[in-house]
């Protein structure tokens, strides 16, 4: 199967990767990789030495219902990181669209037996963004929906007992970059001061071992949604459904979210990211 290609009036900008043959200790997964601005830079990484299961950008969940779907090993309340056998898969079971600038799927979140813990509706799309010639934008819209007959708990590995803001799982992209990355909301700047917020947009800039700069800038939180954020360990940004807390997804419920992330050429200052927001 070849993997379809997102692209924006006629620029291939992204490749989404749909069946991915990869252990199952790394969370398999649909993810867009590689991901790159109109002037060909990439702005992706996936199965990282640091973090094998870093998959580009893709939805992925540490805890649902005690299966990793994020890949690695699972914090343990009182033990910390442990290898466990309890990796389950997302797994593509069919288009409801396909475009040159859209995607459209459904999916089935599984545990390691392959039983369906979630269903899920995706739909990707790239655009331009009118008024800026070196940026496209990327929606992805997501619904999440329980089993009728029980709630379905998500969690990560703060909620589990991490402490230092590791309230990771959700929507997470994977950056690459040749040295940190820059991390800034519009009132704050850095790591440490943007991890955990709730700020309606954090941007990213940063610089490609191949030489290119970028800059990404990220919206979409939901209600309880905090972001997480990294710099220094490696470059990466979550929409974090269980930063703090965990969150349920009652039985036969859903649960929506709609990430956007611009991604342009050049790293830009606060004023220009904040504009591409609107």
């Amino acid at each position: 199967m070849t993997d379809p290609q997102l692209s924006v009036d006629g620029t291939p900008v992204a490749r989404y990767v749909l069946a991915p043959d990869l252990d199952a200790r790394h969370g398999p997964r649909p993810y867009l990789h590689p991901v790159r601005t109109l002037a060909g830079t990439p702005v992706t990484d996936a199965l990282p030495a640091d973090h094998v299961w870093h998959l580009g950008a893709s939805l992925a969940v540490q805890d649902v219902a005690g299966t990793n779907l994020w890949g690695g090993r699972t914090y343990v309340r009182g033990t910390g990181y442990t290898w466990r056998a309890d990796h389950g898969r997302i797994v593509h079971t069919g288009w409801t669209h396909r475009a040159a600038d859209r995607l459209d799927h459904q999916l089935h979140w599984c545990d390691p037996s392959g039983q369906v813990l979630l269903t899920e509706r995706r739909a990707l799309a790239a655009a331009a963004v009118p008024g800026h010639r070196n940026a496209w934008r990327l929606d992805v819209t997501s619904t999440l929906t329980a089993p009728a007959d029980r709630d379905v708990l998500l969690g990560s590995p703060a909620t589990n007992g991490r402490p230092g803001g590791a309230g990771y799982g959700g929507f997470f992209w994977r950056a690459v970059a040749a040295e940190p990355p820059e991390v800034f909301t519009a009132a704050r700047h850095g790591e440490e001061a943007v991890n955990g917020c709730a700020d309606p947009w954090v941007a990213m800039t940063g610089r490609a071992p191949e030489g290119g700069a970028y800059t990404l800038v990220f919206s979409g939180l939901g209600p309880g949604d905090r972001w997480f954020v990294r710099t220094t360990m490696y470059p990466g940004v979550c929409v974090a459904f269980a930063f703090e807390e965990t969150a349920t997804i009652r039985a036969n419920t859903s649960r929506h979210g709609h990430y956007r992330v611009v991604v342009a050429d050049g790293q830009l200052d606060r004023h220009t990211a904040a504009a591409l927001t609107r």
